[in-house]
């Protein structure tokens, strides 16, 4: 890459001149079932190129493959066995996202995705893909964002607090049943109700140990008990999740989501890279924050119904990680937050191997489909190619055949038209993404993180006055009242001794009793006065369990 073609914060590189292509293999006409096929992504409004049509073995640059762009927020799959191009078509379908102003977020698992940022390395393929399907193809640079998760690897620290990430998420990181779900969810009610933030996992863990001290259990016992047990489990999955390095995850500043709608000065839409090489072996812990990152999305934005283009499309990779092992009502949560969210005008792509990945209930709220190829090498893998051929549409197609035969770079797709109707199944040769199809280099990359706005503000890790500060106050409070009584009571009985013994010594006024001293004392004032603010103080929280933050 040349020093002209490096990326940074604001915006891509200025397009190089387009490469030069071989002329493309004349392709009969179109005509017949290839005719209607065509026909049905013949739009008239704004739309995404994909590719050009495949059929009979010839690749047709006249019968161009597209997606309205109104209908983005219907959501999406992107599918297909390792190594048929999946990354290539979420930064296909993101550069023209960004073209058309769309804010975009993509999860980057394996390092590969921050080429979006510099313009693409021409060259026979590229040219000869571009001929093929009919594009005119310049290399182009995108405007980026870099973030990382809690400052793991490059990237602007993407943090939440314990408080915003809520039960049910947090459940599912730490792999809890239901039952000790549910005790997670009482002691997040509690901490809610009487004020304890919970911004880190320390926080938590003095929440949980303060509820099962002495001191601690009577507080429970209008609401239902903590076991010694549960309790138990709970703070040995905190522990072993901070040892696995999990801890700089949460805390503050804490992340606001709304950064991912911005756009560059050039009006493109701001492609959000999350960069995630680092925490590859974290897979239950990126593919929850994500869900949390959409659940944080979906409390802050307005209704919009169905808007003229997306407000962010959000993809999400690896996205089986997210289903595997989830509780029905984990489930039903996804559900319902990926069928609301379309009308916050954000769009969502799941990407994963196979369709038989997703379950069917969110299976069917993506109305837009790419893809690529399957292998059939065992049973196990023709039962998911019978399964996936079954979810599309009635086709002229062989799809069995089809999915088992296409290249990388091609993928069979339908989407929804500008009515919302199912176009037909289209096998597709994609077109050629513009930026670079690879990382940048990591010297770019972390100047481009270091010159953001946005580094400044979440760089630093803050670490304030919260319910471990609080409660570790209260403790010591509690132990100095303590002291004081039994000081109190060690007073008196030796006054009553020595008036027993006639000594007994002249005072000006009546010495208060030990119920007196305790409660008069300014530590137990200032104890009632921070129990009796709290009341009344409930976080309110979503269907996910993720608290709705004051802006």
């Amino acid at each position: 890459m040349s020093a002209s073609e490096q990326p940074s914060a604001t915006g891509g590189a200025q397009p190089a001149p387009a490469a030069q292509a071989p002329a493309a293999q004349a392709a009969a006409p179109v005509a017949g079932p290839a005719a209607e096929i065509a026909a049905g992504y013949a739009f008239d409004g704004p739309a995404l190129d994909l590719g050009a049509l495949l059929w009979d073995g010839a690749c047709h640059p006249d019968a161009p493959i597209r997606i309205p762009l109104p209908v983005l927020n219907r959501h999406g799959l992107v599918a297909g066995a390792t190594g048929t191009g999946k990354t290539k078509t979420l930064q296909l379908i993101a550069e023209q996202l960004s073209g058309h102003g769309v804010p975009v977020f993509l999860a980057d698992i394996k390092g590969d995705v921050s080429g979006i940022s510099a313009p693409g390395e021409g060259g026979e393929r590229v040219g000869q893909r571009a001929a093929e399907v009919g594009q005119e193809w310049r290399a182009t640079g995108f405007p980026c964002e870099f973030y990382g998760l809690g400052g793991l690897g490059p990237g602007i620290p993407v943090r939440a607090t314990v408080t915003s990430f809520g039960p049910v998420l947090l459940s599912k990181v730490l792999q809890l049943n239901r039952t000790q779900e549910q005790s997670l969810g009482l002691i997040f009610h509690y901490a809610d109700a009487k004020g304890l933030e919970l911004v880190d996992l320390k926080d938590l863990r003095a929440v949980v140990a303060f509820l099962v001290s002495d001191t601690g259990k009577a507080e429970l016992k209008g609401i239902g008990g903590l076991s010694t047990v549960t309790a138990g489990v709970i703070l040995r999955a905190i522990t072993a999740f901070e040892q696995e390095g999990a801890g700089g995850f949460f805390g503050e500043p804490e992340f606001d989501t709304s950064e991912f709608l911005r756009t560059a000065a050039d009006g493109r839409g701001t492609v959000s890279v999350l960069e995630l090489p680092a925490v590859q072996d974290k897979p239950q812990l990126f593919s929850t924050f994500l869900m949390w990152m959409l659940a944080d999305l979906f409390h802050d934005l307005p209704e919009v119904g169905d808007p003229e283009k997306p407000k962010l499309v959000f993809f999400f990779d690896e996205a089986h990680l997210l289903f595997k092992g989830a509780s029905k009502a984990f489930l039903e949560s996804i559900t319902q937050t990926v069928r609301l969210i379309r009308s916050k005008g954000v769009g969502v792509f799941l990407v994963t191997q196979t369709p038989k990945d997703v379950p069917a209930d969110v299976l069917a709220q993506l109305g837009n489909r790419v893809q690529h190829a399957l292998r059939a090498f065992t049973p196990d893998d023709a039962k998911a190619l019978k399964a996936t051929v079954r979810t599309f549409p009635k086709s002229p197609y062989d799809l069995e055949e089809v999915l088992t035969g296409l290249g990388t770079g091609e993928a069979v797709v339908t989407v929804l038209s500008e009515k919302g109707a199912p176009t037909p199944v289209a096998a597709t040769r994609l077109r050629a993404p513009e930026s670079l199809m690879g990382p940048v280099d990591a010297a770019a990359l972390d100047a481009a993180v270091k010159a953001s706005p946005l580094y400044g503000r979440y760089a630093e890790a803050v670490d304030r006055e919260s319910a471990y500060e609080k409660l570790t106050a209260e403790q010591k409070a509690a132990e100095a009242a303590a002291l004081e009584a039994a000081a109190a009571q060690e007073a008196e009985k030796a006054a009553r001794e020595a008036e027993k013994n006639g000594a007994r010594a002249p005072r000006e006024k009546e010495e208060p009793s030990l119920a007196e001293q305790v409660v008069g004392s300014g530590i137990f004032k200032s104890l009632a006065r921070s129990i009796g603010t709290q009341l009344g103080r409930e976080i309110s929280r979503s269907v996910f369990g993720t608290a709705r933050r004051r802006r």
